[in-house]
This record gives C-alpha cells, sequence and structure tokens, in this order.
C-alpha cells in the first residue's frame, strides 16, 4: 500500500490498495445499491467501521431491552420525576 499526499485542502490523503479481482466486483456491486456514490466512499466507510467497531448489544442487554418494552406498553413503568418523588430524591 503507498500513500501520496492529495493537493486538495480537505486533509484526506490516497492510497493504492491491492485487492484481488473477485472482491473488487463485489465491491461494484454492493456499493451503489448501499447507497454509496463511489467505491471510495464505500471503502473509506468500511475502515472507519474497522477503526471504531460499531457498538453491539448482548443478548441479554436486547432481552432487558425487550422487557422493558412490554413493561412500559403494559402501564407497569412510572416516569424518572415519579420514581425520584416516590424514593425521596431531590434533583
Amino acid at each position: 500500500m503507498s500513500a501520496d499526499a492529495d493537493d486538495s485542502d480537505d486533509g484526506t490523503e490516497k492510497i493504492d490498495v491491492r485487492v484481488p479481482a473477485r472482491l473488487l466486483q463485489r465491491i461494484d456491486e454492493e456499493y451503489e445499491r448501499r447507497g454509496y456514490t463511489s467505491r471510495s466512499e464505500a471503502v473509506r466507510d468500511a475502515l472507519r467501521d474497522w477503526i471504531n467497531p460499531p457498538v453491539t448489544l448482548s443478548k441479554e442487554t436486547l432481552d432487558d431491552l425487550e422487557e422493558s418494552r412490554k413493561q412500559a406498553e403494559q402501564g407497569e413503568t412510572v416516569s424518572a420525576e415519579e420514581a425520584r418523588e416516590r424514593l425521596g430524591l431531590d434533583d
């Protein structure tokens, strides 16, 4: 991989990356379908996810959120304000 300084003022640099032809074909098939305007945009986004992976919630957390949603729908919850009042807490 080589890096060349880009002449633009946006602080980006150009890199050259060699990828197998089949991978490039998949990128070309996917990037527009996923709403990207170019290969570069898609690859930049993939690299951002590689550096800062999206947060993934555990099964336990997802189950707790589902239970909480059900409780709210059934009227089994109270507002934070009401909870503070019941517990005698001040802001």
